[in-house]
């Protein structure tokens, strides 16, 4: 597991920066890249930048997996399709606004969703399918591997 703070954080968003991951580049289309930016707002806008990117690597990883859709809005928008509080991710269906109240920094997430989704950021999470909130202690934490900790969220990838 690691966890980044202070220094290390901005050497962790270079390398992040630096890493190119074109081979496994999905459909920058302008859909999916609104589906990731707007799923990287809502979950993480007041975290920092390498705790944002690693929100969209989970939608990333997620598509790459069989066991999840293979589309980003259709994995953004999982189990929210029938249940409120069903969904993957709890934006998504918590019967509260979706407005994009900061649209600084929303176009910088955007910014960072098109990088994701081209290859040209790589992966901080370590390739993590799941993340939960530090304030928050769910079931399924110990069966998974933990693999960073940044800001108030957890990454974990299946063992």
């Amino acid at each position: 597991m690691c966890y980044y703070g202070g220094m290390m954080k901005n050497i962790l968003l270079a390398s992040v920066l630096l890493a190119a991951a074109s081979a496994n580049a999905l459909a920058a289309e302008p859909d999916q890249i609104a589906c990731l930016a707007e799923n990287m707002y809502h979950e993480a806008r007041n975290q920092e930048p390498v705790g944002i990117i690693a929100v969209g690597f989970v939608v990333v990883n997620r598509v790459k997996d069989k066991r999840f859709p293979s589309d980003v809005c259709k994995v953004v928008k999982q189990g929210g399709e029938m249940r409120r509080h069903k969904c993957q991710f709890s934006w998504y269906c918590d019967g509260k606004s979706d407005k994009i109240a900061n649209r600084r920094a929303y176009q910088q997430i955007e910014a960072y969703a098109k990088a994701i989704l081209s290859g040209r950021l790589g992966d901080p999470s370590g390739g993590a399918l799941f993340y939960h909130a530090t304030y928050v202690d769910p079931y399924w934490k110990d069966i998974f591997k933990q693999t960073l900790m940044v800001g108030d969220h957890i990454f974990y990838r299946r063992q």
